[in-house]
């Protein structure tokens, strides 16, 4: 019996809310080097992540993300909070979120795992590891997983 052909690869839409721009670039660099045509969208705050996933303002018409990559530490609204209002969002709940932090205090694994983060993922300081974590994540949301509306 013959294996089956490879299914290719879909591109999907990811979301990094992310404030700090050392880490929006080095993320932007991990999808680049790992040769994935995903599309990554970048908001800047909390306030903002809620409003491109509503379609609110300028974000109107804009793709809903099938990934989350979520920081805790933000401006105007933080990733707990942005994290509890999308997952009490029935229109909303079933994006993964994975949260990307700084933060390895074990209230805030359990805190995000209790508002149902899908995965949690301290990020590492040194830049290869950092792209290196961030092409796992990559390869597993759109390699592995199968997700909603896929």
């Amino acid at each position: 019996m013959t294996d089956p052909l490879p299914q290719p690869v879909v591109p999907i839409e990811v979301l990094l809310v992310e404030d700090d721009p050392g880490d929006v670039l080095m993320t932007r660099e991990a999808f680049d080097d790992h040769k994935v045509q995903n599309n990554l969208h970048v908001v800047g705050d909390g306030v903002e992540a809620l409003s491109y996933l509503r379609g609110e303002g300028e974000y109107a018409g804009s793709p809903r993300p099938d990934l989350i990559l979520l920081d805790l530490n933000l401006p105007l609204k933080d990733g707990r909070q942005v994290l509890a209002e999308v997952k009490s969002d029935d229109k909303l709940r079933r994006i993964p979120i994975v949260v990307l932090t700084t933060s390895e205090a074990e209230e805030d694994v359990l805190r995000s795992y209790d508002l149902h983060a899908n995965a949690y993922i301290t990020k590492p300081v040194d830049f290869d590891r950092f792209v290196d974590v961030v092409k796992h994540i990559d390869e597993f949301f759109v390699s592995v997983v199968r997700l909603p509306g896929h």
